[in-house]
């Protein structure tokens, strides 16, 4: 085809004339002229209308190679989709003729299966009324269906029993075959207003020992096709699974398909009627297909290119000039307008050029920064480390584009943290002239950092200790019946004690047995009696640990401080017997009263003195390990201490040792000296811990022995005013 000219500008008019001469200076009439330019307009047709035929029997072997593609790779995916298909069934069946699928092994089977498959969301055992009897889930996920109380309905989830039809109808016709058999597709509801699509694969069981049970497998449609598709596949083409009717049920594929190179297979699967679609994105194939008709098209528009070209040459002159001038114009306006800090330094490290946001983050003129290699910003304390940085920087040891946090001051001598990216400051000609910064403020966003981070804390701890609430609720409730039941035994072991012992032995006494004289009757008698004391106790412990995570009053008595030792030191000496373990009472002679839960308060001393026992456990020689309890009076408290002789405790476990769920045992929950501290607290004192330094051991002492000491305070009782004579 002849290119057409340009229409020409009334500049252009004035240019010079060509050399061949114009229209109107040709003779007026020349009958022979059209019969010469005839031939040539019949052989630009011609070619005209070759290469328009080149260009559709190419756009035809184009379409038709694509469309012979896409067909190909139906065939390809719908084979590796009855391959998977085929793969569970048969690992279904082999979990199906396990001796008992709910035995450990079966489950254990089960549980691989669905680590091996990352499209199994789920495997059931049902009976032979389709009644759960054991259900799996796949380690990859969360639950698929809410359980059967509801509590996660609100997350989104459903209950399995609602979505049960199509299952229901699978196993039926399952077990009327005495084959495997997938039910219909179904959608799942999944939190945050997602779901999938899933399909139940239903397997009578056959055992005389299932009682016509079902093995159960739930299947993701979508991840079964991302499963078993080749990647290259899926990035280049949309895969979707419709029903007979044109329904899509799912789509997996990188691009968007533009529904012109369709293909689809059915996907012949036992109870399952699906189709297979697979479409790409592409349109159809472009205007010039292949290099050949590139080429013959090239050739015939590059003269037309050429004048044109040289038309548009000196207008886009002009043109580029005006926009070179308001490009200038406008980095100016954005450079100036930008809230990010920009800073050019040369090779040397002055500094060449800062933007205002820059000078207003640090407070300094641009005057007072252009230039310096020492700038006013770097901290006096830091100027060691920049300036090795921007020796590193120099010598290439630092990635270029890599941002990195530091340090800068402003004006008035604040520090503020900041975000700096560096890259090279290239010139016209492409060599680096120095090196672009990008200064980001982040100090406001450490400090909402650093609060976020603490409210989350304080959330999951609250959680948590919901959770532990909980559950000391459910076992005060679940250990008070044993607990009742091991006081009556022992209270009707003492009535059956009550009487005196037997003066003379039976008649007949039973083969191999003495009937016991009186003083192993008193020490049976007084193990019974503390095998019921200890039962009272617990139960007491028990309720004053319910009654303080229900935060409810409890009631308190006035005694004695020293009994509190006395109480528990029995319980104290045996721990302390088993680890060669010292105990060492300072009791005032003045007995001082305290107002308390003598239950949680004793509770309290033995954890304390339970956990000085383990310390010295762990690095304290034997002959060194003594535990010291003590009382002391104040103006209005009593204090009660206990020391150790332990490694002692570093300062920064120190500082959380009363946070809840933090621990240093490995057994450990974190949960004893906070609930000591809640009970303390809730008496009126205050619990604490201060160093201990070990005295007395001598030259034989271990090394790093600082020792430990916890106190607490409780409420003194005021002695009665004596009535005067």
């Amino acid at each position: 085809m002849t290119p057409v000219p340009p229409p020409v500008s009334p500049p252009e008019a004035l240019s010079p004339a060509p050399p061949w001469p114009a229209a109107a200076e040709l003779p007026p009439a020349r009958p022979r002229a059209w019969r010469r330019a005839l031939p040539w307009v019949v052989l630009v047709a011609l070619l005209g209308i070759a290469q328009t035929l080149l260009i559709v029997l190419s756009l035809e072997a184009e379409s038709t190679r694509l469309q012979e593609e896409s067909d190909r790779t139906a065939v390809a995916v719908a084979a590796d989709l009855r391959l998977r298909f085929g793969r569970h069934q048969q690992a279904l069946q082999g979990l199906s003729w396990a001796e008992s699928p709910a035995a450990e092994a079966a489950s254990a089977l089960a549980r691989g299966l669905l680590r091996e498959r990352r499209d199994m969301l789920r495997i059931e055992l049902r009976d032979a009324q389709l009644e759960l009897r054991l259900t799996l889930e796949s380690p990859f996920r969360g639950p698929l269906f809410a359980p059967a109380g509801g509590e996660r309905m609100s997350e989104g989830l459903l209950p399995r029993a609602q979505l049960d039809l199509e299952l229901q109808l699978a196993c039926t016709s399952a077990r009327r075959l005495m084959l495997p058999r997938w039910s219909r597709s179904y959608f799942v509801p999944q939190p945050g207003g997602l779901g999938l699509e899933v399909v139940d694969l239903c397997m009578p069981l056959i055992g005389p020992q299932d009682a016509g049970g079902y093995v159960v497998a739930t299947v993701a449609l979508g991840l079964a096709i991302e499963e078993a598709v080749p990647p290259a596949i899926l990035r280049s083409h949309e895969l979707a699974l419709v029903e007979g009717d044109g329904t899509r049920l799912v789509r997996v594929g990188g691009p968007r398909g533009a529904g012109v190179y369709l293909a689809e297979r059915l996907l012949d699967l036992p109870g399952l009627g699906l189709a297979l679609r697979v479409d790409t994105d592409r349109r159809g194939p472009p205007l010039i297909p292949n290099l050949s008709t590139g080429l013959v098209v090239g050739l015939s528009l590059a003269l037309a290119a050429v004048v044109a070209l040289l038309v548009r040459d000196v207008r886009r002159r002009a043109a580029a000039e005006q926009r070179l001038a308001e490009e200038l114009a406008l980095r100016r306006a954005m450079e100036d307008s930008l809230v990010t800090g920009l800073r050019a330094r040369d090779l040397l490290g002055r500094i060449t050029y800062v933007n205002p946001a820059f000078c207003a983050m640090v407070g300094f003129p641009p005057h007072e920064l252009v230039g310096q290699l020492h700038p006013p910003y770097w901290p006096p304390e830091q100027r060691a480390l920049y300036e090795a940085r921007w020796s590193e920087r120099l010598t290439g040891q630092l990635p270029p584009r890599e941002g990195f946090e530091t340090l800068f001051m402003r004006a008035d001598g604040e520090r503020f943290p900041v975000l700096v990216f560096e890259a090279p400051l290239v010139d016209a000609q492409g060599r680096q002239a120095g090196w672009m910064s990008a200064v980001l403020d982040v100090s406001a966003q450490r400090r909402a950092e650093e609060l976020a981070r603490q409210q989350q804390d304080k959330l999951q701890t609250a959680a948590r200790l919901a959770t532990v609430g909980e559950i000391a609720t459910l076992l005060s409730h679940e250990l008070n019946q044993p607990l009742a039941a091991i006081a009556s035994y022992a209270t009707g072991s003492l009535n059956l004690l009550g009487g005196p012992p037997p003066a003379e032995p039976p008649a007949t006494p039973q083969a191999g047995m003495e009937p016991p004289d009186a003083p192993t009757f008193a020490m049976i008698r007084e193990a019974v009696q503390r095998i019921a004391e200890q039962a009272e106790r617990a139960g007491r412990v028990i309720k004053g640990v319910h009654d303080v995570v229900r935060r409810r009053e409890q009631p308190r008595e006035a005694l004695p401080a020293a009994l509190l030792f006395e109480a528990v030191l029995p319980l104290v000496q045996l721990q302390a017997r088993r680890s060669g373990t010292r105990v060492a009472l300072d009791l005032p002679r003045s007995r001082p009263e305290v107002r308390c839960d003598r239950t949680m308060i004793e509770q309290v001393l033995l954890n304390l003195t339970r956990n000085a026992v383990h310390a010295m456990e762990a690095a304290t020689p034997p002959e060194q390990r003594e535990l010291t309890l003590r009382v002391r009076e104040e103006a209005a408290t009593v204090r009660f201490e206990v020391v150790d002789r332990g490694p002692g405790i570093p300062d920064e476990v120190a500082a959380q040792l009363f946070t809840p769920f933090f621990t240093t045992k490995a057994e450990g929950m974190g949960l004893g000296l906070n609930f000591c501290r809640t009970v303390i607290e809730q008496h009126g004192g205050t619990l604490r811990h201060a160093p201990a330094p070990v005295a007395g051991a001598g030259p034989r002492a271990a090394p790093g022995l600082r020792g430990s000491c916890f106190s607490f305070t409780l409420p003194r009782v005021a002695a009665p005013e004596s009535s005067p004579p």
